[in-house]
């Protein structure tokens, strides 16, 4: 996007209050993690850095299960202003027993809107140090309770809640889905 994704004006406020408005009607704490803290002090959540060098998707994982306190941890990426509270608290509901819930609509597999066990933070950490960054890499060895299509359905049949804003096109599309652009 060659910006801060998080920060960009989606319905009058940015990205990154979407999914923290969302997230704080389902938890009763929120960790952000970034390379830019300073950016994020106005918010009413846990502020962490990337506790490796390495950067990446499962660095930013492990890094705020790292900084958690909770035994299940959901997990989800700024960019993704349409999270259904329902279909969250659902999926927390499910998580005992497994080390992730992951959302796998059709043949695609959801791994930034999952929860986590924080008992898988050592296994996160030697694929790191391995040089993974990709989260799917650990699922193998890992107990998950995938969340099928009919469950979706249920809370999310037009699964608004994978749509992530990765490109230009994509955020502009998002915004005049907005009432702006059909005046």
């Amino acid at each position: 996007m060659g910006k801060d994704k998080a920060f960009l004006d989606l319905a009058g406020k940015p990205l990154i209050e979407h999914v923290m408005n969302t997230l704080q009607s389902v938890f009763g704490s929120i960790i952000i993690v970034t390379n830019t803290p300073q950016r994020f002090a106005a918010y009413d959540a846990v502020v962490v850095t990337d506790v490796f060098s390495k950067r990446g998707p499962l660095t930013g994982i492990y890094s705020g299960m790292r900084s958690s306190s909770s035994e299940y941890n959901f997990v989800v990426a700024c960019d993704m202003p349409y999270l259904n509270r329902d279909l969250i608290t659902y999926m927390a509901g499910l998580a005992e027993g497994y080390d992730a819930v992951v959302p796998a609509p059709g043949d695609f597999l959801e791994p930034l809107h999952a929860i986590y066990c924080r008992a898988l933070l050592p296994l996160m950490e030697r694929q790191i140090e391995q040089g993974n960054q990709r989260i799917r890499k650990i699922f193998p060895d890992l107990r998950i309770r995938y969340i099928r299509e009919s469950e979706i359905d249920r809370f999310d049949p037009g699964r608004k809640s994978f749509k992530n804003l990765n490109t230009p096109q994509e955020y502009e599309e998002a915004a005049c889905a907005d009432w702006e652009c059909r005046n």
